[in-house]
């Protein structure tokens, strides 16, 4: 690893010591399309974050020796130093992918975990900016999620360092509200982004213990998880939808999804189950159920189209 300094921003080598994908590892971060935090391009990656420092950019392009990562900001030394955390250092596949425990995987996920070697969970340690668009995602559909909240990143987020100043930094980059910048956001504005009262009020919550949060980012995600439903309206799922982004946890698995529990369901036993059923088939491979879903997903599987809809609704109109 070296770091070097110049007027494009600090940077370093981050060697992976193996295969490794930015776009399969750093996909689950975003929120949508229209989450300007961060931007996947060919063979590269960008990110823009407020740290204890201050807001950072952070660039990572793959090279052939490793990940190349630059730094802009008042945050960047921060950002370089949890960079290869973020990029899923601590992530270890190994207990996964020995030849016992992979035997007892479905062929499914062993065949898509031969052709997806290079995939990692990430751990931002970043917990209210993974906290507050998991609430919003809370009983509605993602699509109504997403769109109220790029509507508040673009109004209330402010410009990455280095966006529309420096060419090598996206332009329309941004950096998400602070927890301060979030708790003043008046009412009518979270209804105008169609996010009704309910999910504002529990980030209002969450807001109140911003500072106690980041500190879970330091324990074991089982304990974070469990801490983060003490908060009223934080429930298993959102702990879950979290942890598995703050501290790349490999086991958690978003109990109350709208869709998973079928979609595990149709993938490994050619029907629909609910949560418990969904939790009883993925109980051998207890510790790295998380994993299981990701290689679910990756497989290509897509469950029959059957079923309700889920109906968007317009809180803006009430």
């Amino acid at each position: 690893m070296t770091t070097t300094a110049s007027h494009a921003g600090t940077s370093r080598l981050w060697e992976a010591g193996g295969a490794y994908s930015l776009h399969q590892t750093l996909g689950i971060i975003g929120r949508g399309a229209g989450d300007r935090t961060v931007r996947l391009m060919p063979g590269a990656a960008w990110l823009a974050f407020n740290t204890p420092l201050g807001p950072a950019t952070l660039g990572a392009t793959e090279t052939a020796i490793g990940v190349r990562i630059r730094a802009w900001g008042p945050g960047a030394e921060h950002a370089l130093a949890e960079a290869p955390a973020l990029l899923g250092a601590g992530d270890d596949w190994s207990a996964f992918d020995s030849p016992d425990f992979a035997a007892t995987l479905p062929q499914l996920v062993q065949d898509a975990r031969r052709r997806h070697p290079a995939v990692r969970l990430p751990a931002t340690g970043r917990m209210v900016d993974a906290l507050v668009p998991a609430i919003l995602e809370q009983k509605v559909t993602s699509l109504e999620a997403r769109r109220g909240y790029a509507t508040l990143l673009r109004k209330f987020g402010t410009p990455a360092p280095g966006a529309g100043t420096d060419p090598a930094v996206p332009a329309d980059l941004m950096v998400a509200p602070s927890p301060a910048q979030w708790a003043v956001i008046p009412s009518w504005e979270w209804h105008k982004a169609g996010v009704g009262p309910q999910r504002s009020a529990t980030v209002m919550r969450v807001l109140r213990s911003a500072s106690g949060l980041e500190r879970l980012a330091a324990l074991p995600a089982p304990e974070a998880a469990i801490k983060l439903q003490t908060i009223p309206g934080v429930g298993v799922w959102t702990a879950a939808e979290v942890t598995q982004r703050t501290h790349g946890d490999a086991d958690q698995v978003a109990v109350g999804d709208y869709h998973l529990a079928a979609y595990v369901g149709w993938a490994l036993m050619g029907k629909p189950v609910d949560d418990d059923g969904m939790l009883e088939l993925l109980e051998p491979w207890r510790g790295h159920r998380q994993r299981v879903v990701r290689m679910l997903y990756l497989s290509g599987f897509r469950k029959p189209a059957r079923g309700p809809r889920m109906t968007i609704q317009d809180h803006r109109a009430h």
